[in-house]
């Protein structure tokens, strides 16, 4: 069976926007990294919520998922922010926890070590920059490492011999992450009133990857940006952030800060599922901040059918508007147009 470490190697990148930026060695922000501030791209808008605020009013939904009425949360949040903080998930503080010290343990390592588990340029799993990198006019502050089923063939060349504990962290909460996912897929399967009978892959085939996002304390914050706007590309996104970063992009709201919660994940979907749902779970434009002071990790875990399954809209759907095609055909779409990749398939 297919993942997505193999989708991508029919559009490799170039080298040079594969490899981050040596931030060990970095003083200053230099000239490459250097995002303009414009009207539709403002980097200092960072809109948090208070209790005379206008803004707050429709606030980012917080979901128990023991709740009874979970499936109208869910599907009313899904639909109308596409994006919720998630309680009584039942993945453990203390496994979080461990996954991000162990996250902060390899970016930690020195720039040389890291590169020794540099990604392909037609690759996905490895230490490397954002794929989104080679359709921006700047570069960013940011570098991450993709696990793809075992990260061991990875973490071995960065830890010849002391590489088993962060397999195992990583590995647990893969198992634990996949469980969640599946729930919750099922969740909004109901909501959408989509049997999973009518999907041509079972949930419980579905694929994952974990997406760990180092974004470096920066010399000039204002300056530049760790992840530009981007939908994302798959089922499900899971996201752990234990310091501010996230911000969305909410019409009327402008760029919305993303506040953690305390024991919460937060919940948003890509553009698989907008496919999916025909169009009524659109995938929100999101991004990401730096700070001057704090080393800020973020783990992302993401929930995808298998490579070669079909993905179309669902059967109820009167008028579909995005033409049916399998998942290895979507990201290969996605990697050559990235945000316009939903624009390609759209049904004129």
């Amino acid at each position: 069976m297919g993942t997505v470490s193999g989708a991508y190697k029919d559009v490799p990148m170039r080298l040079k926007h594969v490899i981050p930026l040596d931030f060990e060695s970095t003083k200053v922000v230099p000239e490459s990294h250097i995002w303009p501030e414009t009207e539709n791209f403002p980097l200092s808008d960072r809109v948090l919520p208070s209790d005379d605020d206008e803004k707050s009013k429709s606030w980012i939904p917080v979901i128990d998922l023991m709740a009874p009425n979970v499936v109208e949360l869910i599907g009313h949040a899904c639909e109308t922010w596409g994006i919720f903080h998630l309680t009584n998930h039942g993945i453990p503080s203390s496994l979080i926890h461990d996954v991000e010290s162990q996250a902060r343990r390899l970016f930690s390592l020195p720039t040389e070590q890291k590169l020794k588990a540099l990604r392909s340029a037609g690759g996905a799993t490895g230490y490397g920059a954002a794929r989104m990198v080679p359709f921006l006019t700047k570069y960013l502050w940011h570098e991450g490492f993709l696990i793809a089923g075992s990260p061991v063939e990875h973490a071995s060349v960065l830890w010849p011999h002391d590489h088993k504990t962060f397999c195992d962290v990583m590995e647990t909460y893969q198992k634990m992450m996949d469980s969640l996912a599946h729930q919750l897929l099922l969740l909004m399967l109901k909501w959408l009133e989509v049997s999973e009978d009518e999907l041509n892959w079972k949930v419980s085939m579905s694929q994952d990857a974990l997406l760990l996002n180092s974004f470096p304390a920066c010399p000039d914050p204002k300056s530049t940006i760790g992840l530009a706007p981007h939908t994302d590309s798959l089922l499900i996104t899971i996201l752990h952030q234990s310091q501010e970063g996230l911000q969305i992009f909410r019409n009327g709201f402008g760029w919305v800060t993303v506040s953690p919660i305390e024991g919460a994940l937060v919940v948003n979907f890509g553009n698989l599922m907008d496919i999916l749902s025909n169009g009524k779970f659109s995938g929100i434009l999101h991004r990401a901040f730096v700070n001057q002071i704090r080393h800020r990790i973020s783990v992302a875990y993401f929930c995808y059918p298998p490579i070669d399954s079909q993905v179309a809209p669902f059967a109820k759907s009167k008028c579909p508007i995005y033409s049916s095609l399998t998942v290895k055909e979507y990201l290969e779409i996605r990697a050559k147009h990235m945000e316009d990749a939903l624009s390609v398939i759209r049904i004129k």
